[in-house]
């Protein structure tokens, strides 16, 4: 298993629609992990295919947050809302992608989706709390969708400039 670098804002590859994932193969089960890996890593509760350079619909989340509970890592390749609660949660969203920005963005509180699995088979599960909010960020990812999106042009302005200095800050490194 490796730890992937994550890509920053503002990266073309955030902005692009994922392709489907056709076959499941033994690269993908590796990244699976390796996405897995990386997500603990930085750390976080969830991690987009193409936040490492992956251009696939797959994504990886765990929101067990209590250190006794037993972690619950998920791996999602083409994953679908089927259904979506007309009652929203607002939530203080931050990405691993847009590091240490933070905003409040307001998703549906519960959501059903569906998805293929590493095994092959097709799975659905209804998901509230931090779930339904990962699961929604995420999938927004494979969208080309960032949580900045959800924000005030100026907001989202402001938010992006950090990043491209952040980013010339490290390249200077």
């Amino acid at each position: 298993m490796t730890i992937r670098p994550i890509l920053i804002h503002p990266d073309p590859r955030l902005k692009k629609r994922c392709d489907p994932v056709t076959e499941i193969t033994d690269d993908l089960r590796a990244a699976a992990e390796d996405m897995l890996e990386t997500m603990y890593d930085a750390p976080g509760v969830g991690l987009a295919g193409p936040q490492v350079g992956l251009m696939s619909r797959i994504l990886v989340m765990d929101c067990v947050k209590d250190p006794e509970a037993k972690p619950r890592p998920m791996v999602l390749m083409n994953p679908e809302v089927t259904w979506a609660s007309e009652e929203t949660n607002t939530y203080e969203e931050g990405c691993l992608s847009i590091p240490e920005q933070y905003a409040d963005v307001t998703r549906p509180k519960e959501v059903k989706v569906r998805w293929l699995g590493l095994d092959g088979e097709a799975h659905e599960e209804q998901f509230g709390g931090l779930w339904a909010t990962c699961v929604q960020h995420e999938i927004d990812h494979l969208d080309g969708k960032l949580f900045i999106d959800y924000l005030t042009p100026l907001k989202r302005q402001l938010i992006t400039r950090k990043m491209q200095k952040l980013k010339r800050e490290k390249a200077r490194l």
